[in-house]
């Protein structure tokens, strides 16, 4: 076993194999940018160096910085976690020239399944079923959009470099090809470098359905059961599970036996996943599957797996890479009860699930697992820490195990409504409402669940009069304990003659609302709701309910929904011209991608102005009404959070 190994990434899986390497004696080296400074991976490793700046290209993907500190601080391997460079051969031969062990497969295995349409062509002759469609090298429009109708649409196009939704795109009418086309090579070469693309047929049902598969340097492969990836948005997994509802013994074995030969097809060493599609339009069929991908690293989703099979991933990782042979033999691996795993990020889901940014000033996970199931939260953020514009948005991953997927689904429901996060948009209700739709409890999962009913699952509740009353309540500091309490304001002081009462402010999106708090002589609070709301008397908030204040805010937890209230500051003055119709803002810092409108341009509402890069995302920025552009971004600038964007003639002037 390695003595000290060297992390290349950051944030909760960095976090997770810090903790394997802990449990094994084995000493850690985290890597770090200027925002990462103060993470969680460089506080839990035993040694720390800084690599560069925020943007990745100049830290986390600079691979040479990171063997110099592997190197520098007597690291014999480097983990890659996932993303980053964990998948670039490049890296992996760099690794190895500098007499340093690559905690994964070869070289040669990841040029083997790197590239799309290349694994294609492998898997074809390795005999594992492959999706219909083109895999060449050629790449003129003209062909490409031939072989789209030979295919037959709907089709997919998909970065050949690809993965996480990245430099996707469905296209279902020829005259759509060609934009579509286009956006999916812009984002392919602003995320992997690479413009090149494929097509393949759309599958009306799709279920995503993946292998997780293991190799030792001594040719021997196995399979870790299945994992169903079906709930996705923008073809990014929302909730993962196994194993997969609905799978027959048949499929099993036919997609697990798959997927070893695939592994075996490349001598493969360590963790991979081979990724399948599956047509669910008659149900789950032994010859309804084919071979999309294989992702040369560990998953994201890996600890579902975990949970299902008492198998420590990053521990057989290390000890494939230090030389052993693999654990346990394939009839020693044995599948028990039912896992989810949520992703929690910070993103808004309401506005198309843009990243959002911002300080978690409050977080809190559940603290104890429900007696008939077992909780475990991956995340690489404590409270205080900041959601960089600079990485990937992901705040923590709650995952859940039960002895059945009835019981694992309620005990996700319950983790879910007890998380409370404050100070950045999160998408723990639309996680919430999707573990409650229908069709995802009875198990009828596919890719595209999530857009048949993306109108309910991102509908948010208003707040319960209630939430209101203790967002007031709590706006006061009235029952605060410790410094939190200001005794000067306090409304359980002495009154002779009547209730102590105080009044606020809050504002809950376009709404005003006046409150006022008294202090009763039994502890309890009465508040009173003012227009637009009817007097509420004697709700009983002995107990605060579950609410987080942060500067200039007051959240208000209920289930997993957290109301924000804005509490106004009463001797700051408003910037009424920052709230002008007439200027468009960036929702998001970004780069201003492209920009298909000029200054003098008569516009419509809808019309597409420009697309803004952001977290390695396109996103487009449409009119917001008709009307004249009087100034509009420049492509290439680099812009904050509430830049404006394009600035529209006003109504009267030439």
């Amino acid at each position: 076993m390695f003595a000290k190994i060297l992390i290349a990434n950051r944030g909760e899986i960095a976090c997770r194999v810090i903790r394997t390497a802990r449990k094994l004696g084995v000493r850690t080296v985290a890597v770090y940018s200027d925002a990462d400074a103060r993470a969680l991976h460089v506080e839990m490793a035993d040694e720390a160096v800084h690599i560069g700046p925020s943007p990745v290209g100049e830290s986390y993907l600079r691979g040479d910085r990171i063997i110099a500190a592997a190197l520098a601080t007597g690291a014999e391997a480097v983990h890659p976690g996932y993303g980053f460079l964990s998948e670039n051969p490049d890296f992996v031969d760099q690794v190895t020239a500098a007499g340093l062990v690559f905690i994964g497969p070869s070289a040669t295995s990841i040029r083997a399944m790197g590239l799309k349409d290349a694994a294609k062509r492998l898997m074809e002759k390795a005999g594992v079923p492959v999706v219909p469609g083109y895999h060449g090298e050629a790449q003129e429009i003209v062909l490409l959009a031939s072989k789209a109708r030979e295919i037959g649409y709907p089709v997919l196009i998909k970065a050949r470099a690809g993965g996480g939704g990245k430099g996707m795109r469905r296209v279902d009418h020829p005259d759509d090809f060609s934009e579509a086309l286009s956006g999916a090579r812009r984002e392919a070469k602003a995320a992997f470098g690479d413009d090149r693309v494929l097509v393949e047929k759309y599958v009306d049902k799709p279920r995503h359905i993946e292998v997780q598969v293991f190799g030792d340097n001594f040719g021997n492969a196995v399979h870790l059961f299945e994992r169903d990836c079906s709930a996705q948005r923008r073809h990014q997994k929302v909730i993962e599970e196994a194993p997969a509802p609905g799978m027959t013994p048949a499929l099993r074995k036919a997609m697990t036996e798959a997927a070893v030969k695939a592994a075996k097809a490349i001598s493969y060493s360590g963790a991979g996943t081979i990724e399948f599609i599956v047509d669910a339009s008659e149900g789950l069929k032994a010859d309804r599957f084919w071979f999309m991908e294989m992702n040369t690293r560990l998953q994201v989703e890996h600890p579902v797996t975990e949970m299902v099979t008492g198998v420590d991933l990053v521990e057989w990782q290390l000890r494939v890479a230090s030389g052993e042979k693999l654990p346990k033999t394939q009839g020693e691996i044995a599948l028990a009860g039912h896992a989810f795993e949520a992703r929690i990020y910070a993103e808004d889901a309401a506005k198309g699930f843009l990243p959002a940014t911002g300080t978690l000033h409050h977080l809190k996970f559940p603290d104890a697992s429900p007696e008939d199931a077992a909780i475990r939260i991956e995340t690489g953020v404590r409270a205080g820490d900041a959601i960089s514009p600079f990485y990937d948005p992901m705040i923590a991953k709650l995952v859940v195990h039960a002895k059945d997927r009835t019981t694992g689904l309620g005990a996700l429901r319950k983790a879910l409504a007890r998380t409370e996060v404050a100070g950045s948009t999160v998408n723990t209700a639309f996680l919430a409402a999707l573990a409650t739709d229908a069709d995802f409890a009875a198990g009828d999962v596919d890719t595209g669940l999530i857009g048949r009913h993306q109108e309910a699952l991102i509908a948010l509740p208003a707040p319960s009069d209630e939430a209101t009353a203790a967002a007031a309540l709590a706006a006061t500091d009235a029952g605060a304990p410790g410094p939190a309490a200001d005794p000067w304001s306090s409304l359980a002081g002495y009154a002779h003659f009547h209730t102590l009462a105080r009044r606020t402010r809050l504002r809950f999106g376009e709404e005003n609302i006046l409150a006022r708090v008294s202090a009763r002589p039994d502890g309890r609070y009465q508040v009173a709701l003012e227009a637009p709301h009817d007097a509420i008397n004697s709700h009983d908030l002995r107990n605060l309910p579950r609410t987080a204040r942060w500067p200039g805010h007051v959240t208000v937890f209920e289930g997993a929904v957290g109301h924000t209230f804005a509490v106004p500051d009463p001797l700051a003055k408003a910037d009424e011209a920052a709230a002008a119709s007439g200027s468009l803002r960036a929702p998001m810092p970004g780069l201003v991608k492209l920009v298909r409108a000029a200054a003098g341009d008569a516009v419509i509402k809808g019309q597409p102005l420009l697309i803004l890069e952001a977290m390695k995302m396109e996103h487009t920025i449409a009119a917001p009404h008709d009307g004249v552009i009087a100034e509009i971004a420049a492509e290439g600038a680099q812009v904050s959070d509430g830049t404006v964007l394009v600035r529209f003639v006003e109504d009267g002037q030439a």
